[in-house]
């Protein structure tokens, strides 16, 4: 950013070209006499993009009329190349005074069109009213630059208070029925992993991992004495523990976020069955939402592998049995294919020292 004022001349660079050194030394002398102390000149169009991409002018002053590569051709150049940014006035000062010239020149970018030998006054008054021009549009673009940075933090800032909402939410649900409150994050972090092994992109496996430990929080309408039963539940028990499926889908209905959005699709269906047999809608195969089936295989393995009141710890390479029981049945065969990749079995040895 320029930290001086558009009077404050002698902090502006400029960029002069032209093959004729008698006119550089001219334009020199002119800029020089105006206050511009920044000044660099160029006989070699040739050479001309790479030097003013390396020394980033302010203004540049172009000839047309030029061996090897003319003006036209040094123009079409900068003002294609994408590392040249941001408004770069340029001016083009030539003896030819063709309104064809001019048309060209304009069409190709030029920013004004003055002809030789010019009026001195003239060209003064161009060079400070462009750098004046370059000057508040700098200051612009730093303006728009903290403008979005601001609103970038801003946008972090909440978007980093949902997450926090969204754990919380899941760990109070999950304290229901596992007093460490981490199986919901367990079930989380495996969901996301399956997903990429499934195919899901990055974004969309980072939504799943986000959103999947909301996948029970329906529980929190469901008794404790059901939830915490050491014993088979009975049918009537059975029936109010699935309804805490719809409950979290009502729980999680309608937001705007696109987290809980994905957590609702995950707490009505992640129940559901590859067979159809599942509940709470009946669902079979495709039908069931791809985030559904994966959370049911990762809830599943997460809850045969840890205590739960009715049931102890079972070893990975048990579960990892279960799940692949179930595959076809239970649960989607492609997303028991891609959870067998991320678990690997336990050797005999690791088995025996857990």
């Amino acid at each position: 950013m320029h930290n001086f004022s558009p009077s404050d001349v002698s902090g502006f660079h400029i960029f002069v070209l032209d093959d004729n050194p008698i006119n550089l030394l001219l334009m020199s002398k002119l800029l020089a006499k105006a206050g511009y102390t920044h000044v660099t000149t160029s006989s070699s169009p040739e050479t001309a993009e790479s030097d003013i991409v390396a020394s980033v002018p302010d203004l540049i002053i172009l000839d047309l009329n030029m061996p090897v590569m003319d003006g036209y051709e040094v123009l079409r150049r900068i003002r294609t190349n994408e590392s040249i940014t941001g408004f770069l006035p340029v001016l083009v000062f030539t003896a030819d005074a063709s309104g064809t010239a001019r048309s060209r020149a304009l069409e190709l970018g030029a920013s004004d069109f003055l002809t030789k030998p010019g009026d001195p006054d003239e060209i003064r008054l161009r060079v400070r009213n462009f750098l004046t021009m370059r000057h508040y549009h700098r200051q612009l673009e730093d303006q728009n630059a903290a403008l979005e940075q601001r609103v970038q933090e801003r946008t972090r800032s909440l978007y980093e208070a949902q997450l926090e909402v969204v754990y919380r939410l899941a760990l109070a649900g999950d304290y229901r029925d596992d007093s460490t409150g981490e199986h919901c994050q367990r079930v989380g972090e495996m969901s996301g992993q399956i997903a990429l092994a499934c195919g899901m992109n990055p974004t969309e496996a980072e939504l799943v991992r986000l959103a999947a430990p909301l996948h029970d929080i329906g529980k929190v309408g469901v008794s404790d004495l059901i939830l915490n039963k050491p014993g088979k539940l009975s049918e009537e028990e059975m029936s109010v523990m699935r309804r805490h499926t719809e409950l979290g889908a009502a729980i999680l209905r309608n937001s705007k976020s696109e987290i809980l959005q994905m957590a609702h699709t995950i707490a009505l269906s992640h129940h559901e069955r590859w067979d159809g047999n599942g509940y709470c809608s009946n669902l079979s195969g495709e039908a069931i939402p791809l985030p559904g089936r994966i959370v049911a295989v990762a809830d599943v393995f997460d809850a045969l592998t840890h205590v739960r009141p009715y049931k102890r710890a079972w070893s990975v390479n048990e579960a990892r049995a279960e799940i692949l029981r179930g595959s076809g049945t239970q649960f989607d065969p492609k997303v028991v294919e891609a959870f067998l990749k991320i678990v690997p079995e336990e050797s005999e040895s690791s088995a025996e020292a857990a």
